[in-house]
């Protein structure tokens, strides 16, 4: 079911995002209808972690003193340099 939408926005922000939308072949409210779209299925998806990585958590153990960055830098020295 679609419904009708009021926006104010500002003239120059509409006439960037008509052109944008021309230049795209689609109409100006299927734009905002897609991003809104994207823009809510992002947070379900950001939460979502493959059962490979899982299974990869906590697989290395450091001791508490240990210094990641300074780890992860003599690392890529030694591979590099």
């Amino acid at each position: 079911m679609e419904t009708k939408l009021t926006l104010r926005l500002r003239k120059n922000v509409i006439d960037q995002a008509k052109k944008y939308a021309s230049e795209h072949e689609t109409s100006l409210s299927k734009l905002i209808e897609n991003y809104l779209e994207a823009v809510t299925a992002e947070s379900e998806q950001d939460d979502y972690i493959s059962p490979l990585v899982k299974s990869l958590s906590g697989v290395i153990k450091l001791s508490s003193d240990t210094d990641q960055n300074s780890e992860y830098h003599k690392h890529l020295s030694d591979k590099y340099l």
